[in-house]
Protein backbone atom coordinates (compact mmCIF):
# COMPACT_ATOMS: atom_id res chain seq x y z
CA UNK A 1 0.00 0.00 0.00
CA UNK A 2 2.72 2.24 1.00
CA UNK A 3 4.73 1.42 -2.10
CA UNK A 4 1.35 2.44 -4.54
CA UNK A 5 1.13 5.71 -2.68
CA UNK A 6 4.36 6.85 -3.36
CA UNK A 7 4.07 5.62 -7.20
CA UNK A 8 0.87 8.23 -7.05
CA UNK A 9 2.56 10.91 -5.53
CA UNK A 10 5.28 10.41 -7.75
CA UNK A 11 3.44 10.38 -11.06
CA UNK A 12 1.26 13.48 -9.89
CA UNK A 13 4.58 15.62 -9.68
CA UNK A 14 5.32 14.22 -13.10
CA UNK A 15 2.76 15.19 -14.56
CA UNK A 16 2.34 18.43 -12.96
CA UNK A 17 6.15 19.08 -14.38
CA UNK A 18 5.25 18.37 -17.86
CA UNK A 19 1.92 20.27 -18.00
CA UNK A 20 3.58 23.31 -16.71
CA UNK A 21 4.71 25.78 -19.49
CA UNK A 22 8.26 26.57 -20.18
CA UNK A 23 8.98 30.23 -19.95
CA UNK A 24 10.30 31.89 -22.41
CA UNK A 25 13.47 33.87 -22.50
CA UNK A 26 12.46 37.53 -24.11
CA UNK A 27 15.94 39.24 -26.40
CA UNK A 28 15.70 42.79 -26.41
CA UNK A 29 18.23 43.82 -29.53
CA UNK A 30 19.81 46.95 -31.28
CA UNK A 31 22.74 48.19 -33.21
CA UNK A 32 25.63 50.21 -32.08
CA UNK A 33 24.66 54.47 -33.45
CA UNK A 34 27.43 56.53 -34.91
CA UNK A 35 26.88 60.22 -34.35
CA UNK A 36 29.02 63.17 -33.72
CA UNK A 37 29.16 63.49 -29.83
CA UNK A 38 31.73 64.63 -27.02
CA UNK A 39 33.70 63.09 -24.14
CA UNK A 40 34.94 63.86 -20.94
CA UNK A 41 38.72 62.88 -19.98
CA UNK A 42 39.80 63.04 -16.47
CA UNK A 43 43.06 63.37 -15.27
CA UNK A 44 44.34 63.75 -11.95
CA UNK A 45 46.23 66.78 -11.11
CA UNK A 46 48.35 68.65 -8.98
CA UNK A 47 47.52 72.67 -8.29
CA UNK A 48 50.59 75.31 -7.58
CA UNK A 49 50.61 78.90 -6.93
CA UNK A 50 52.05 80.97 -10.03
CA UNK A 51 54.55 82.16 -7.46
CA UNK A 52 55.62 80.35 -4.32
CA UNK A 53 58.91 81.21 -2.98
CA UNK A 54 61.15 80.84 0.36
CA UNK A 55 61.88 83.75 2.33
CA UNK A 56 65.26 83.60 3.46
CA UNK A 57 67.35 85.94 5.82
CA UNK A 58 69.76 87.50 4.13
CA UNK A 59 72.08 88.26 7.42
CA UNK A 60 72.88 86.80 10.46
CA UNK A 61 71.22 88.45 13.70
CA UNK A 62 68.44 88.09 16.32
CA UNK A 63 65.05 88.21 14.59
CA UNK A 64 63.76 91.15 16.15
CA UNK A 65 60.46 92.11 14.66
CA UNK A 66 57.87 90.15 13.28
CA UNK A 67 55.22 92.43 11.32
CA UNK A 68 53.18 89.59 10.15
CA UNK A 69 50.86 86.58 11.01
CA UNK A 70 50.88 83.04 9.75
CA UNK A 71 47.96 82.47 7.04
CA UNK A 72 47.98 86.22 6.13
CA UNK A 73 47.91 87.90 2.99
CA UNK A 74 50.53 90.45 2.67
CA UNK A 75 50.84 93.42 -0.34
CA UNK A 76 54.24 93.73 -2.18
CA UNK A 77 56.88 95.76 -0.26
CA UNK A 78 54.94 95.19 3.37
CA UNK A 79 57.52 94.60 5.83
CA UNK A 80 57.19 90.85 7.25
CA UNK A 81 60.61 90.57 9.03
CA UNK A 82 63.18 92.80 11.10
CA UNK A 83 66.66 91.50 11.66
CA UNK A 84 68.42 93.66 14.73
CA UNK A 85 70.23 96.25 12.71
CA UNK A 86 73.03 97.72 15.26
CA UNK A 87 75.60 96.07 14.30
CA UNK A 88 74.99 96.46 10.50
CA UNK A 89 74.23 100.53 11.69
CA UNK A 90 77.43 100.86 12.97
CA UNK A 91 78.95 99.42 9.72
CA UNK A 92 77.27 102.04 7.98
CA UNK A 93 78.55 104.88 10.35
CA UNK A 94 82.59 103.78 9.85
CA UNK A 95 82.06 103.31 6.31
CA UNK A 96 80.53 106.69 6.11
CA UNK A 97 83.43 108.52 8.00
CA UNK A 98 86.06 106.69 6.05
CA UNK A 99 84.21 108.09 3.07
CA UNK A 100 84.68 111.33 4.35
CA UNK A 101 87.95 111.13 5.20
CA UNK A 102 88.78 110.08 1.63
CA UNK A 103 86.75 113.01 0.50
CA UNK A 104 88.54 115.53 2.45
CA UNK A 105 92.27 113.49 1.27
CA UNK A 106 91.04 113.28 -2.55
CA UNK A 107 90.17 117.02 -2.33
CA UNK A 108 93.14 118.14 -0.82
CA UNK A 109 95.32 116.41 -3.59
CA UNK A 110 93.23 117.94 -6.20
CA UNK A 111 94.46 121.30 -5.26
CA UNK A 112 97.97 120.43 -5.13
CA UNK A 113 97.85 118.72 -8.60
CA UNK A 114 95.82 121.41 -10.11
CA UNK A 115 99.23 123.81 -8.71
CA UNK A 116 101.55 120.86 -10.31
CA UNK A 117 102.50 120.34 -6.60
CA UNK A 118 101.71 116.95 -7.03
CA UNK A 119 101.66 114.44 -9.78
CA UNK A 120 99.11 113.26 -11.37
CA UNK A 121 99.36 109.60 -10.51
CA UNK A 122 98.96 110.54 -6.81
CA UNK A 123 95.68 112.68 -7.91
CA UNK A 124 94.42 109.17 -9.16
CA UNK A 125 95.12 107.19 -6.39
CA UNK A 126 93.46 109.60 -3.96
CA UNK A 127 90.26 109.62 -6.20
CA UNK A 128 90.51 105.50 -6.31
CA UNK A 129 90.86 105.29 -2.76
CA UNK A 130 87.97 108.11 -2.37
CA UNK A 131 85.47 105.84 -4.89
CA UNK A 132 86.90 102.43 -3.23
CA UNK A 133 85.03 104.36 0.62
CA UNK A 134 81.88 105.05 -1.72
CA UNK A 135 81.68 102.05 -2.82
CA UNK A 136 82.42 100.68 1.00
CA UNK A 137 79.29 103.06 2.40
CA UNK A 138 76.60 101.92 -0.40
CA UNK A 139 77.63 97.88 0.29
CA UNK A 140 76.89 98.62 3.99
CA UNK A 141 73.97 99.99 3.28
CA UNK A 142 72.94 96.94 0.73
CA UNK A 143 73.48 95.16 4.18
CA UNK A 144 71.53 97.40 6.40
CA UNK A 145 68.82 97.19 4.50
CA UNK A 146 68.53 93.29 4.39
CA UNK A 147 67.27 93.41 7.62
CA UNK A 148 64.42 94.81 6.74
CA UNK A 149 62.16 92.36 5.30
CA UNK A 150 59.69 92.99 2.67
CA UNK A 151 57.29 91.09 0.66
CA UNK A 152 58.83 90.96 -2.95
CA UNK A 153 54.66 90.57 -4.02
CA UNK A 154 51.32 90.31 -3.08
CA UNK A 155 50.53 87.08 -1.53
CA UNK A 156 49.80 84.76 1.44
CA UNK A 157 52.13 83.80 4.56
CA UNK A 158 52.91 80.45 4.93
CA UNK A 159 53.76 78.93 8.53
CA UNK A 160 56.81 80.63 10.28
CA UNK A 161 60.03 78.80 10.91
CA UNK A 162 61.76 81.17 13.40
CA UNK A 163 60.29 83.09 15.89
CA UNK A 164 60.52 86.56 17.11
CA UNK A 165 63.83 86.69 18.91
CA UNK A 166 65.63 83.60 17.24
CA UNK A 167 69.50 83.69 15.84
CA UNK A 168 69.01 83.63 12.68
CA UNK A 169 71.91 82.99 9.90
CA UNK A 170 72.47 83.88 6.43
CA UNK A 171 70.37 82.02 4.34
CA UNK A 172 68.10 80.48 7.19
CA UNK A 173 64.33 79.91 6.19
CA UNK A 174 61.80 82.33 7.43
CA UNK A 175 58.75 81.20 5.86
CA UNK A 176 57.28 80.77 2.47
CA UNK A 177 54.74 83.29 0.30
CA UNK A 178 52.42 82.34 -2.58
CA UNK A 179 50.93 84.33 -5.11
CA UNK A 180 47.19 82.82 -5.42
CA UNK A 181 46.00 85.06 -7.89
CA UNK A 182 46.28 82.64 -10.72
CA UNK A 183 47.05 78.77 -10.12
CA UNK A 184 48.93 76.28 -12.37
CA UNK A 185 47.71 72.76 -12.40
CA UNK A 186 49.35 70.22 -14.23
CA UNK A 187 47.99 67.27 -15.28
CA UNK A 188 49.79 64.31 -17.13
CA UNK A 189 48.27 63.29 -20.69
CA UNK A 190 48.65 60.05 -22.41
CA UNK A 191 50.94 59.91 -25.94
CA UNK A 192 47.53 59.01 -27.85
CA UNK A 193 45.59 61.55 -26.26
CA UNK A 194 47.86 64.28 -26.63
CA UNK A 195 48.71 63.43 -30.84
CA UNK A 196 44.69 63.40 -31.24
CA UNK A 197 44.25 67.02 -29.24
CA UNK A 198 47.56 68.55 -31.52
CA UNK A 199 46.17 66.80 -34.85
CA UNK A 200 42.49 68.10 -34.24
CA UNK A 201 43.50 71.50 -32.28
CA UNK A 202 43.01 74.62 -34.67
CA UNK A 203 45.80 77.37 -35.02
CA UNK A 204 45.69 79.70 -31.95
CA UNK A 205 42.96 77.87 -30.27
CA UNK A 206 42.53 77.09 -26.80
CA UNK A 207 41.54 73.89 -24.83
CA UNK A 208 39.70 74.79 -21.97
CA UNK A 209 39.17 73.24 -18.81
CA UNK A 210 37.39 72.54 -15.69
CA UNK A 211 38.94 71.30 -12.38
CA UNK A 212 37.15 69.10 -10.57
CA UNK A 213 38.15 69.81 -6.57
CA UNK A 214 39.13 67.59 -3.81
CA UNK A 215 35.28 67.53 -2.25
CA UNK A 216 33.61 66.65 -6.03
CA UNK A 217 32.62 70.13 -6.27
CA UNK A 218 33.24 71.87 -9.50
CA UNK A 219 35.62 74.87 -9.21
CA UNK A 220 33.17 77.73 -10.49
CA UNK A 221 36.08 79.17 -12.80
CA UNK A 222 37.06 77.72 -16.41
CA UNK A 223 40.87 77.17 -17.25
CA UNK A 224 42.95 77.52 -19.93
CA UNK A 225 45.95 75.52 -21.08
CA UNK A 226 48.48 77.43 -22.04
CA UNK A 227 52.12 74.97 -22.11
CA UNK A 228 52.30 71.97 -22.76
CA UNK A 229 55.59 70.61 -21.73
CA UNK A 230 59.04 69.66 -24.07
CA UNK A 231 59.50 66.30 -23.57
CA UNK A 232 57.60 62.98 -22.56
CA UNK A 233 58.08 60.62 -19.59
CA UNK A 234 59.99 57.78 -21.04
CA UNK A 235 58.89 55.59 -18.04
CA UNK A 236 54.73 56.66 -17.93
CA UNK A 237 54.51 57.61 -21.58
CA UNK A 238 53.03 60.98 -20.33
CA UNK A 239 53.63 64.57 -21.28
CA UNK A 240 52.62 66.89 -18.97
CA UNK A 241 50.03 69.92 -19.67
CA UNK A 242 49.95 73.29 -17.31
CA UNK A 243 46.28 74.86 -17.05
CA UNK A 244 46.25 78.32 -15.54
CA UNK A 245 42.46 79.26 -13.49
CA UNK A 246 41.84 82.42 -12.32
CA UNK A 247 41.45 82.42 -8.13
CA UNK A 248 39.95 85.67 -7.43
CA UNK A 249 38.39 84.41 -3.96
CA UNK A 250 41.63 82.90 -3.39
CA UNK A 251 39.76 78.77 -2.87
CA UNK A 252 42.81 77.70 -4.47
CA UNK A 253 45.95 77.42 -2.13
CA UNK A 254 49.44 75.74 -3.34
CA UNK A 255 49.22 72.30 -2.56
CA UNK A 256 45.50 70.83 -3.50
CA UNK A 257 44.76 67.95 -5.69
CA UNK A 258 41.86 67.42 -7.70
CA UNK A 259 40.84 66.33 -11.05
CA UNK A 260 40.82 67.89 -14.54
CA UNK A 261 37.87 67.37 -16.67
CA UNK A 262 38.90 68.21 -20.44
CA UNK A 263 35.99 67.64 -23.15
CA UNK A 264 37.06 66.37 -25.98
CA UNK A 265 34.96 66.46 -29.56
CA UNK A 266 34.79 63.12 -31.67
CA UNK A 267 33.40 63.20 -35.15
CA UNK A 268 31.84 60.16 -36.30
CA UNK A 269 31.89 58.25 -33.03
CA UNK A 270 30.80 54.54 -32.62
CA UNK A 271 28.66 54.42 -29.48
CA UNK A 272 27.34 50.97 -27.66
CA UNK A 273 25.78 51.00 -24.29
CA UNK A 274 27.75 49.91 -21.59
CA UNK A 275 25.18 47.25 -20.49
CA UNK A 276 25.50 45.63 -23.76
CA UNK A 277 28.79 44.45 -23.02
CA UNK A 278 30.44 41.70 -20.80
CA UNK A 279 34.59 41.23 -19.64
CA UNK A 280 36.33 38.14 -19.54
CA UNK A 281 39.82 38.56 -18.02
CA UNK A 282 40.15 42.11 -18.63
CA UNK A 283 38.61 42.06 -22.18
CA UNK A 284 35.73 43.36 -23.38
CA UNK A 285 33.02 41.40 -25.63
CA UNK A 286 29.68 41.85 -26.85
CA UNK A 287 26.76 39.17 -27.79
CA UNK A 288 26.37 39.63 -31.99
CA UNK A 289 23.37 37.92 -33.43
CA UNK A 290 24.17 36.43 -36.52
CA UNK A 291 22.21 34.48 -39.43
CA UNK A 292 19.75 31.87 -38.32
CA UNK A 293 19.89 34.25 -35.01
CA UNK A 294 22.91 32.06 -33.93
CA UNK A 295 24.90 34.09 -30.85
CA UNK A 296 28.52 35.20 -31.73
CA UNK A 297 30.69 36.33 -29.29
CA UNK A 298 32.75 39.11 -30.75
CA UNK A 299 35.80 41.23 -29.08
CA UNK A 300 35.62 45.14 -28.97
CA UNK A 301 37.99 47.49 -28.14
CA UNK A 302 36.76 50.79 -26.28
CA UNK A 303 38.17 53.85 -27.62
CA UNK A 304 36.49 56.41 -24.44
CA UNK A 305 34.48 55.99 -22.19
CA UNK A 306 30.95 58.23 -20.86
CA UNK A 307 28.52 57.30 -18.25
CA UNK A 308 26.63 54.66 -19.49
CA UNK A 309 28.44 54.35 -22.93
CA UNK A 310 30.91 52.82 -24.51
CA UNK A 311 33.28 54.75 -27.91
CA UNK A 312 34.04 51.81 -29.86
CA UNK A 313 37.39 51.96 -31.69
CA UNK A 314 37.02 48.25 -33.76
CA UNK A 315 35.19 44.98 -33.38
CA UNK A 316 31.25 45.71 -34.22
CA UNK A 317 29.75 48.10 -36.82
CA UNK A 318 26.48 49.72 -36.91
CA UNK A 319 25.08 47.22 -39.57
CA UNK A 320 25.30 44.66 -36.20
CA UNK A 321 22.23 43.82 -34.07
CA UNK A 322 24.14 43.07 -30.09
CA UNK A 323 22.41 41.65 -26.97
CA UNK A 324 21.06 44.42 -25.24
CA UNK A 325 18.74 42.87 -22.26
CA UNK A 326 19.38 38.87 -21.58
CA UNK A 327 23.26 38.74 -22.61
CA UNK A 328 23.87 36.57 -19.19
CA UNK A 329 21.15 33.49 -20.51
CA UNK A 330 23.02 32.86 -23.57
CA UNK A 331 26.28 31.60 -24.58
CA UNK A 332 28.23 31.76 -27.80
CA UNK A 333 27.14 29.85 -30.42
CA UNK A 334 23.66 29.45 -28.55
CA UNK A 335 20.59 29.83 -30.83
CA UNK A 336 17.63 32.27 -29.63
CA UNK A 337 13.89 32.20 -30.70
CA UNK A 338 12.45 35.59 -31.70
CA UNK A 339 14.28 38.77 -30.40
CA UNK A 340 12.84 42.44 -30.39
CA UNK A 341 15.01 45.59 -31.76
CA UNK A 342 14.70 48.32 -30.44
CA UNK A 343 16.47 51.40 -32.78
CA UNK A 344 19.51 52.91 -30.93
CA UNK A 345 18.56 56.31 -31.18
CA UNK A 346 15.47 55.42 -28.69
CA UNK A 347 17.97 53.05 -26.08
CA UNK A 348 20.68 55.64 -25.80
CA UNK A 349 18.70 58.48 -24.21
CA UNK A 350 17.23 56.18 -21.98
CA UNK A 351 20.10 54.12 -20.52
CA UNK A 352 21.20 53.53 -17.46
CA UNK A 353 23.39 50.20 -16.54
CA UNK A 354 22.14 47.99 -14.17
CA UNK A 355 22.98 44.53 -13.22
CA UNK A 356 20.58 41.56 -14.73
Amino acid sequence: MFVGLCASLCYASCSSKTEEPEAETKFLVTSPLRRDTSVTRVYVCQIRAVQHIEIRSRERGYLQTTFVDEGQSVKKGQMMFKIMPLLYTAELQKAEAEAKFAEIEYLNTKQLADSNVVSVNELALAQAKFDKAKAEVSLAQVHLAFTDIKAPFDGIMDRFYVRQGSLVNEEDLLTLLSDNSEMWVYFNVPEAEYLNYKVSAKKDSVMKVNLQMANNQLFEYPGIVKTIEADFNNESGNIAFRATFPNPKGLLRHGETGNILATAQLNNALIIPQKATFEILEKKYVFVVGKDNVIQQREITIAAEMPDLYIIKDGVSENDKIVLEGIRKVRDKDKIGEFEYVDPKVVIPNLKVYVE
